[in-house]
């Protein structure tokens, strides 16, 4: 569902994506995991298509991001670092625009609305514009943006950057749940968001895999079995 192939992405002399291959099965939710700096934010938008390459491939359901990218985001849910969206939009205004991009129509797009709004709980913010909603709420319509139209693929960074307790509860009981018949990315730095919705995680460091593995299997690697001790040995 979505292969690196020797990614590579260089800024002058900075090595900021360093030969990069991996693959994510259909089903799997991936934990993307690194320092800052690491490259997590620069792999997930090379893969997204919206920077190029130094060098290397990626490919979504098949289609080569850079051969085949309207095939290629057809199939992608993306949510940006910071989910950026436009301010001056209302929230009711913002997800007609995104359905009407990605081609939904009648009772599709109907029941699609109805679906993101509900479960992310944006029903008493629809007349707001956006610049006027807090951080947690921009995230929810970021959130809303990159499922509306019901993706193969999702690809997640820092989802639930900015949410309390009991809404990052509800967003990764939502990974979870649309994940049975998705494949997903989630770029993070809580460890604990590994355990609770990743089937398998990879660590990179300076550009480069250190680490892929089940969560159950890299806490293996350290001798308290936490991952948070593998992640500062294999980053270091």
């Amino acid at each position: 569902m979505i292969k690196t192939q020797n990614l590579t992405k260089n800024y002058h002399s900075l090595i900021a994506v360093d030969d990069l291959t991996f693959s994510v099965e259909p089903g799997e939710v991936l934990g993307f995991l690194g320092p800052n700096g690491a490259g997590k934010s620069t792999t997930m938008r090379m893969i997204a298509g919206f920077i190029a390459p130094t060098s290397g491939s990626a490919s979504i359901c098949g289609h080569d991001i850079a051969t085949a990218p309207i095939a290629a985001k057809s199939v992608l849910g993306y949510l940006p670092e910071g989910a950026p969206c436009y301010g001056e939009m209302t929230v009711n205004g913002f997800l007609a625009f995104i359905a009407d991009l990605r081609g939904l129509e009648g009772a599709l797009l109907q029941a699609r609305r109805n679906y993101v709004i509900e479960r992310l709980q944006l029903e008493g913010v629809l007349e707001q514009t956006i610049d006027t909603l807090s951080k947690g709420f921009k995230r929810r319509v970021g959130l809303a943006q990159a499922i509306i139209h019901d993706p193969k693929v999702l690809i997640l960074d820092e989802p639930t950057d900015g949410l309390d307790p009991v809404q990052k509860h509800e967003v990764r009981t939502l990974i979870s749940e649309i994940a049975r018949d998705k494949t997903i990315v989630i770029s993070t730095h809580i460890l604990e968001e590994v355990d609770a919705v990743c089937t398998r995680a990879i660590i990179i460091a300076r550009g480069k895999l250190v680490a892929d593995d089940t969560p159950e299997g890299l806490k293996a690697l350290a001798p308290s079995g936490r991952l948070d001790d593998v992640f500062r040995a294999v980053a270091a």
